[in-house]
């Protein structure tokens, strides 16, 4: 079973329930247009730039990604759909994949995908590996009155007494015990002390609309004409040290943020708090968004660490 996103204002797209995320005082997202792979042809070659965003999110502890709709004249819901399931598939363990997505032409690629190796993407598959306290993510394969049976990756499904939850719900637990049966019990975001992977969260809105919809403490755009990183450094660095939620947007591979902006009659200096290159000096007239998101993640993981 797949469960759809609730909230009105985002595109009803089947992929499964954000996970439980890691317990870390600072939370980060990225947000990207839905046009990302509108200058590549062929549904492999999507699928792998997908891929390479999915990748980089994770090994820089991304918690949030979010799309948006960057071309109000157009109809972006195939895009939308697209890059939010791909990104939701690599996010989900590879033992639950069958039982929460249906084989969809957004995936027909999907095994050329980078493995994600996050710690919620464990590689054990047998009962008798698995250790008492280790948290895994799980599925909710049937139910009793006593309780609920889970899949969480090996031969057997583990049990949560007295739990009352539905048949395709996506859960994070913890092994209690391992004897003759497994037992488990469901765990809470505060309770996870490593990075849990990324959540998707998809608008049919423009950005614009985005920033009005969610607040973060702070928000950088990335830009070929925004100040060099190394100018508004210290600005950041107080900036990025107060802040809990922070977001980075990236533009597309055709127009950049000012550019969007524009078209909702914004301007970009306006609605965030920094319009910053991350690349000075660009080798090439362009630089994909694939290729921005690892260069600027890289350089704020080095920049700001805790």
């Amino acid at each position: 079973m797949l469960q759809s996103f609730k909230d009105s204002n985002l595109l009803n797209l089947e992929v499964p329930k954000e996970t439980s995320r890691a317990l870390t005082e600072k939370k980060l997202a990225i947000a990207i247009p839905a046009s990302i792979v509108a200058d590549t042809p062929h549904l492999r070659e999507k699928t792998f730039k997908v891929g390479l965003i999915g990748r980089a999110a994770a090994v820089f502890r991304v918690n949030e990604v979010i799309i948006f709709r960057d071309n109000p004249w157009q109809k972006q819901g195939k895009e939308l759909k697209f890059v939010s399931t791909v990104l939701a598939y690599m996010e989900t363990p590879q033992y639950l994949r069958k039982k929460l997505f249906r084989l969809t032409p957004e995936l027909r690629y999907a095994g050329i995908l980078p493995p994600l190796r996050t710690a919620h993407h464990p590689l054990t598959d047998k009962a008798r590996h698995l250790e008492i306290g280790e948290i895994r993510e799980a599925v909710v394969v049937s139910v009793t009155e006593k309780g609920v049976f889970v899949d969480i990756g090996v031969e057997k499904p583990a049990f949560i007494p007295e739990a009352r939850l539905m048949v395709g719900k996506r859960v994070t637990v913890k092994i209690v015990k391992r004897d003759k049966t497994l037992e488990a019990i469901l765990v809470k975001p505060k309770d996870i002390s490593k990075y849990w992977g990324y959540q998707v969260t998809t608008y049919n809105l423009s950005l614009g609309q985005v920033l009005k919809k969610r607040r973060f403490e702070l928000v950088i755009a990335t830009s070929r004409f925004g100040k060099p990183l190394q100018k508004k450094l210290e600005q950041l660095k107080r900036k990025w040290a107060k802040a809990k939620k922070a977001l980075v947007i990236f533009g597309s591979p055709k127009e950049g943020l000012y550019e969007i902006a524009k078209r909702e009659n914004l301007n970009l200096d306006e609605i965030v708090d920094f319009v910053v290159n991350t690349i000075p000096n660009q080798g090439t007239e362009t630089v994909r968004t694939e290729e921005a998101i690892l260069a600027s993640l890289a350089l704020f993981n080095f920049l700001f660490q805790d």
